[in-house]
């Protein structure tokens, strides 16, 4: 069945950062996967994570930085990272901030992010 998702919701988070989830379940009702465009400004960044998804981040605009246990990956304009479930990460923005589309497999829940 074709669903037309019409705009995606905003969900609030403290920092300055926007995301805005296309499909997911806040938007959609999606269990299995969630997408959203997420929009950071400078130097931000959230607390440590240990998810329970596998995430999927394509970097449009900026610079974001992806602490783990084997250092901090730096991920560009145009390139991308995986993080996988059960490894703890930590991610922030460079100086001019970050635009980027997040996918996580399953869908992304607060509960499900392992936030410290």
């Amino acid at each position: 069945m074709v669903r037309k998702i019409e705009a995606p919701a905003r969900i609030p988070v403290p920092g300055g950062k926007l995301i805005d989830e296309h499909v997911g379940r806040v938007n959609s009702g999606d269990d299995a996967i969630s997408i959203a465009h997420m929009t950071a400004p400078p130097g931000w960044t959230e607390p440590p994570q240990t998810p329970e998804f596998t995430e999927y981040t394509v970097v449009l605009r900026g610079l974001v930085l992806v602490e783990h246990a084997g250092g901090t990956t730096e991920v560009a304009a145009g390139q991308s990272v995986v993080t996988s479930p059960g490894e703890k990460v930590r991610y922030s923005t460079g100086p001019e901030g970050a635009e980027y589309i997040a996918v996580c497999l399953p869908a992304f829940s607060p509960e499900s992010a392992g936030r410290d």
